[in-house]
């Protein structure tokens, strides 16, 4: 059976703060690390908007001007089986707005883990596959970082627990993966005695309305080459939108409709090396700026076990490939 090299990891999904940063990978895609293999390394991505949508109005804003944001992160996963993977993941974050009176903002943002699982995986014939996968995600913020500061706060300040659940079929190489994901978030403390959302709140806590998504992803997967399109759709179940002229609030209901693509390389003289990158553009959204976002990664696997017949991973279809 032929070794097949995967570390696909982006930044974990990172959807907030009025702008969409890279398509999160690994805890989307539906492949495992081998036992005993650790898979690490820098990540990269870029967005930006000029245009965004105050409720269901799209419109620009002469006070904010372009707001980008560059994001630098440490992402990971390791082989806690052939059918179990820890991810992990922590993301330092600069954002500017280039008009306006708005300070730019910078720091450490959320410490991202996640646990992936795959029950089920069935070959169908001698040349397709069929998995399926259930994943737990936990996030919390690392940095005292003001989530009352849309829309270049470095996140909502919110600590998540997540619940995904993925299917993946394989025919040869052409591959179709559907996931879908849902999202409590706890409440959090923003730095007034109160504020107005659609009523007055004499309080600094602020009620934060879970999320709910879907993910669908095809294209071709082999050895040494992946290449997919990706459509996300999220949606916050609650909140209300920024009044006209008003900054965003971090309880705001933000929708959002993003495509992407996907690459990743791995070298035939070192197949413990993956290169990537990627891009996305938010089609539609709601109380979030349509951004244009691209992103680059490296990653090695380094296996932690001293037994000869160590894998970093294991696909039953590379045979075929």
């Amino acid at each position: 059976m032929q070794t097949f090299i995967k570390c696909n990891v982006f930044a974990l999904a990172l959807l907030a703060l009025f702008q969409i940063t890279a398509e999160a990978q690994t805890d989307m895609d539906a492949i495992m690390m081998g036992q005993h293999n650790l898979c690490v390394g820098p990540t990269f991505s870029h967005s930006s908007w000029n245009k965004y949508w105050e409720g269901t109005l799209k419109r620009d804003n002469d006070n904010i001007g372009t707001v980008s944001t560059n994001t630098y992160s440490i992402m990971g996963v390791y082989g806690i089986t052939d059918r179990l993977n820890f991810l992990f993941g922590a993301p330092y974050i600069s954002t500017k707005a280039s008009a306006g009176t708005l300070h730019n903002s910078s720091g450490i943002q959320d410490l991202s883990l996640w646990l992936k699982w795959m029950p089920i995986e069935k070959k169908l014939g001698k040349q397709s596959l069929f998995s399926v996968y259930g994943l737990a995600g936990f996030s919390t913020p690392l940095s005292n970082y003001q989530a009352d500061y849309l829309p270049l706060s470095l996140g909502l300040h919110s600590t998540t627990a997540s619940a995904r659940l993925m299917f993946d079929y394989q025919h040869h190489g052409f591959f179709a993966t559907v996931s879908g994901t849902y999202q409590y978030r706890n409440n959090i403390h923003i730095d007034r005695t109160s504020y107005y959302t659609t009523e007055m709140h004499i309080t600094n806590e602020v009620e934060m309305p879970d999320m709910a998504g879907f993910n669908v992803r095809t294209g071709y997967r082999s050895f040494r080459v992946i290449a997919e399109a990706f459509f996300s759709q999220n949606n916050t179940l609650g909140g209300f939108d920024i009044r006209r002229n008003d900054m965003p609030f971090p309880s705001n209901r933000m929708n959002a409709s993003i495509a992407g693509v996907h690459i990743k390389y791995v070298p035939k003289k070192l197949p413990a090396l993956s290169i990537e990158a990627g891009s996305s553009y938010l089609l539609h959204g709601r109380n979030i700026g349509q951004s244009t976002e691209y992103n680059a990664s490296v990653f090695y696997i380094f296996p932690l076990s001293h037994k000869k017949n160590n894998q970093p991973h294991t696909c039953k279809l590379c045979t075929i490939n």
